[in-house]
């Protein structure tokens, strides 16, 4: 029998590096661990940790073609960021200019969740805890 123990680190691509690199590190806070530039790909790796315990893999890639969003297509769906206070994280967010969408109730646990994008558009959950 297989046992998974975690999810060890989840790898998104971005079109343009500077601009995924600020917002994932000074609008989310995620912390750089390790920043590598693999000249053979022409290509940026960048390590990210949440909270210390989870990593990010940022990769920029020349030309990478865009994913679509919407509608919603099979596969990954969305990437969700558990937070402890979700109206200040929505004020934090609002302050940089990002848009999210009404905050809504999930009916099966009674939490608040909403929405928003990334810069090329991937959407992220924040989830009350």
């Amino acid at each position: 029998m297989l046992t998974l123990s975690a999810i060890h680190h989840i790898a998104i691509i971005c079109s343009d590096y500077a601009v995924s690199k600020r917002f994932y590190t000074e609008v989310l806070g995620l912390t750089v661990l390790q920043e590598v530039y693999r000249a053979e790909r022409q290509s940026y790796k960048l390590d990210l940790a949440v909270n210390d315990r989870y990593q990010i893999e940022l990769f920029s890639f020349p030309d990478p073609p865009k994913r679509p969003s919407r509608p919603e297509a099979v596969g990954l769906r969305h990437l969700a960021f558990a937070v402890a206070d979700l109206d200040a994280a929505v004020a934090h967010l609002t302050g940089h200019a990002v848009i999210t969408e009404p905050i809504r109730v999930d009916v099966h646990t009674g939490r608040r969740f909403t929405f928003f994008a990334d810069p090329d558009g991937l959407p992220l959950e924040l989830y009350e805890q």
